[in-house]
């Protein structure tokens, strides 16, 4: 392969991969989005007309004998997420996939498994970029020594809207569809990790308000994914973190955000704003976040210069994407057996 050209091939095209990724690998030089297959040819050439890629394909296994691809984007639901992976390793191509990893824990081993039986192929999990532009700071602060020992962490993130009992069912509620994945946890999992280190203990509560909704056909269907959780966490450094998660607080404050030391606090309000302060002062205080210090989105920049060679994968590699299914599956089983779950499982 001419390490200046990298051909694309998208399975699924969905509103984070039409957002996201396509623009994203249109804006690198020498790459092109060469193929398409998503849930049917008609949406399938209406992705490729909006976005000019020249090929269409009826279904993913065509597109994965394509020989002239070199990677491919996932862009599918997470139940397909590891029937994709496999064959598209066992194919020889490179595979970005779309958050969540897969359903469970298990299948996310099973592809981290397979990126192993092929270490000259990249595999990356689509990151969790809700606090990019601030996860650089908020890590300066830890390792110099602001918070002195971290002791603790809360993480409060709720939804402004009423439960909505009855309202439309999406793709999220549907267990076969989604797995163990509960609302955005994973993601601000992922992302606390990056500045906290993971758990390795986990004790969860959790429940379903909203107990059907209404699909297509207008029938009802039982919900089984929780509305609502909380989680409390051991972490292997030795402080402890409580997460909670909800689609049912109305008129809540929204996403707050706080990491308590031995010597200092800090804050992250629901705009990215960081504050804080140290034993011996009065109040918080703004700490300053320059925009040349921020993390951007460059999801698939990293993916192509891995795949040239020129760097490794940060956000988000699959031993991560593992452990993240780790802990949202051990979160699960918490809640229904009522007993703390040890990390990994």
């Amino acid at each position: 392969m001419d390490t200046e050209s990298v051909r694309i091939g998208l399975i699924g095209a969905g509103k984070n991969t039409r957002d996201r990724h396509i623009p994203g690998f249109q804006s690198v030089q020498g790459v092109e989005i060469a193929a398409v297959a998503n849930r049917s040819m008609q949406s399938g050439r209406q992705v490729a007309d909006q976005f000019n890629i020249p090929q269409v394909y009826g279904n993913w296994q065509e597109l994965l004998e394509d020989d002239s691809l070199d990677a491919v984007c996932i862009g599918t639901w997470p139940y397909m997420h590891r029937t994709l992976t496999l064959a598209a390793l066992e194919s020889g191509k490179h595979v970005l996939c779309e958050a969540r990893m897969a359903t469970n824990a298990a299948e996310a081993q099973d592809m981290l498994d397979a990126s192993r039986e092929k270490p000259e192929l990249v595999a990356q999990i689509v990151p969790s970029p809700m606090t990019f532009r601030v996860d650089d700071l908020i890590k300066k602060q830890i390792n110099g020594g602001y918070l002195g020992d971290l002791l603790s962490v809360e993480i409060q993130v709720l939804g402004p809207d009423f439960v909505e009992i009855g309202g439309p069912l999406h793709w999220r509620h549907n267990r076969d569809l989604s797995g163990y994945n509960i609302l955005s946890m994973g993601i601000w999992y992922e992302a606390m990790i990056r500045w906290a280190g993971r758990a390795t203990k986990v004790m969860a509560m959790t429940k379903v308000n909203a107990s059907y909704r209404i699909d297509d056909n207008g029938d009802r269907v039982g919900i089984t994914i929780p509305d609502h959780v909380d989680v409390l966490c051991e972490l292997a450094n030795g402080a402890q973190a409580h997460i909670r998660v909800s689609a049912t607080t109305g008129l809540s404050p929204g996403n707050d955000i706080w990491l308590y030391g031995s010597e200092g606090t800090l804050h992250l309000d629901g705009k990215l704003n960081l504050s804080g302060g140290r034993r011996g002062d009065n109040q918080m205080s703004e700490i300053a976040n320059p925009p040349e210090e921020q993390y951007a989105w460059r999801v698939e920049q990293e993916f192509i210069g891995a795949i040239r060679g020129e760097e490794t994968i940060v956000h988000t590699p699959f031993d991560v994407g593992v452990h993240y299914m780790e802990f949202t599956e051990a979160v699960t089983r918490s809640a229904q057996s009522g007993q703390a779950i040890s990390l990994p499982l």
